[in-house]
């Protein structure tokens, strides 16, 4: 049997990683297997139309299977090879074009004809590891657009920020802002989401439902209808560490279901890795018994950190995403223009730089119940204290909203944006202003672009309620509408605010009603 490389699979280990040894050969892994679509000429149609802005109908979940899932004969090609090999077929869905298989490491090196090593990582830890490409067999090689989960690396991080103990100047004591307060300050349109699902993507931790309810009796806020869903056998698993990813969870859930209460929010957990990242969103936007309308996404890497099959899959399905009117906002992250590579260039985070995301930065507000926004600008907390992600991608083309604009630097001058710049809107993330939430029993205050994404996740919620369909792709209405508030001070690194769209805050922060009207249009 003849096999070729799937394109883009190669994979190196970052650097710095060792290899420690081999892995066990009878240990059990599950593997995602990406197929291509039918009708790949009228799903690209449709998305010619989508990024334009025209605002086709969505697609619905069934009709999108039958005409742009993976085909019966692409299915029966991968159940054939995984028998061939004594892989077991987990799950084959074609609305999601992924069929899963699971075996041991033996069985996967042998199959897909790769070396699978253990490796340690001084940042990451231990994890499986491999080099080279991965092989499929000729006969099936056309239908196959991505293999995912050989490796077990760590794909992303969370973006939060918790508020560091300080002595703040006199004119320099931090505030903060419980969501409720947020929403009435950015103006959002009255209503609680009813009838709406919010899709909350997690790559580790869990919440505690005796958390939510003392948090939203606190507030005096109906407490939302909250689902856990396992994929690739991960589950909601609370560490009881207030320090770690329990935090995002839980910071996830309390914003989305603050401003929106009267919308289910289905919260996904799966493996951090390519695999699960990929599986857990594509899992999220097919849910055809939750249906979520949006979904928030608070995880990110470098782009630079992506494999390009990684890149090609994960941004293949918020293409899908936008067919179906799923909205997905994604957290910007938190490192600034140098998104914590540490190589001294600019670098963007995936998979907020796809086009297909709404890509969410962070502002500092000053502000009061009886003033509303006095002051608002560009969150940088500088190197310890953290500063919103956003610059020009370097993988992915200028979209056709985003044409005309410019890229203000620090220091003076403007370029043109010759690529798809991040970010595409803003809202607050400093933790010196950040949000009270309640993590592990603790009151505490956080901030961090992965609180923006659910603040405007929440926002679309109501508007989608209001206007009883969705939203959709939103970027290319946002960049005609002058629907946000626009931050003109501040930088974050290498770019400099200005005044309309810049690499620090996109468009800017919501004003609720001219976003909700945008959307209407």
């Amino acid at each position: 049997m003849t096999k070729q490389p799937i394109s883009g699979s190669d994979k190196v280990d970052p650097e710095g990683a060792k290899c420690v040894g081999a892995c066990d050969p009878a240990e059990q892994i599950e593997v995602v297997v990406m197929l291509r679509r039918q009708d790949e000429q009228g799903f690209r149609e449709l998305m010619a139309k989508i990024d334009a802005g025209e605002s086709p109908a969505p697609v619905a979940r069934d009709a999108f299977e039958k005409r742009f899932g993976a085909s019966q004969e692409d299915v029966d090609k991968v159940t054939k090879f995984a028998h061939q090999y004594g892989l077991q077929v987990v799950r084959a869905d074609r609305g999601s074009r992924s069929v899963v298989l699971k075996g041991t490491i033996e069985q996967c090196q042998k199959a897909f004809d790769v070396k699978l090593e253990r490796f340690e990582h001084h940042n990451i830890g231990e994890y499986r590891g491999r080099t080279g490409p991965v092989n499929v067999p000729d006969e099936m090689h056309d239908a196959v657009t991505a293999v995912l989960g050989l490796d077990s690396r760590p794909q992303a991080r969370p973006h939060f920020r918790f508020r560091p103990p300080f002595r703040p100047a006199r004119d320099l004591a931090g505030t903060s802002f419980t969501p409720v307060d947020l929403a009435r300050l950015y103006g959002f349109p009255e209503g609680d989401g009813a009838g709406q699902c919010i899709g909350i993507v997690e790559l580790g931790g869990g919440y505690r439902a005796s958390d939510l309810g003392a948090y939203f009796s606190k507030l005096g806020v109906k407490a939302p209808k909250v689902v856990a869903i396992g994929v690739d056998e991960a589950k909601n698993a609370p560490t009881g560490n207030p320090n770690g990813p329990d935090s995002e969870v839980t910071l996830d859930i309390e914003i989305a279901g603050a401003i929106a209460p009267g919308a289910v929010i289905a919260v996904y957990f799966a493996p951090n890795s390519d695999a699960g990242f990929v599986d857990a969103v594509n899992r999220a936007i097919h849910d055809s018994v939750n249906r979520p309308s949006v979904v928030s996404i608070s995880w990110g890497g470098p782009e630079s950190s992506w494999s390009a099959q990684s890149v090609s899959a994960f941004n293949d399905v918020l293409q899908t995403a936008a067919a179906l009117g799923v909205t997905v906002c994604v957290a910007s992250g938190d490192s600034g223009s140098g998104d914590g590579v540490g190589d001294g260039r600019d670098h963007v985070d995936f998979p907020a730089s796809s086009p297909y995301a709404l890509a969410c930065g962070g502002t500092n507000l000053a502000a009061s119940a009886a003033g509303g926004i006095q002051r608002e600008t560009v969150w940088n907390d500088g190197a310890q204290g953290g500063a919103g992600g956003g610059g020009v991608s370097a993988t992915f083309a200028l979209p056709v909203w985003q044409k005309g604009l410019s890229v203000a630097r620090v220091g003076g001058g403007t370029a043109p944006l010759t690529k798809r710049g991040v970010p595409d809107v803003a809202g607050d993330a400093s933790p010196m202003t950040g949000y009270e939430v309640l993590i592990d029993g603790s009151e505490t205050v956080v901030g961090g672009t992965s609180a923006v994404a659910p603040l405007w996740a929440a926002l679309i919620a109501r508007i989608n309620a209001i206007g009883g369909k969705p939203a959709g792709l939103i970027n290319p209405k946002l960049y005609r509408a002058s629907a946000c508030r626009d931050i003109t001070q501040g930088d974050n690194g290498s770019f400099a605010a200005a005044p309309g769209w810049d690499a620090c805050t996109g468009l800017g922060s919501p004003d609720g009603a001219k976003v909700a009207a945008a959307l209407k249009a």
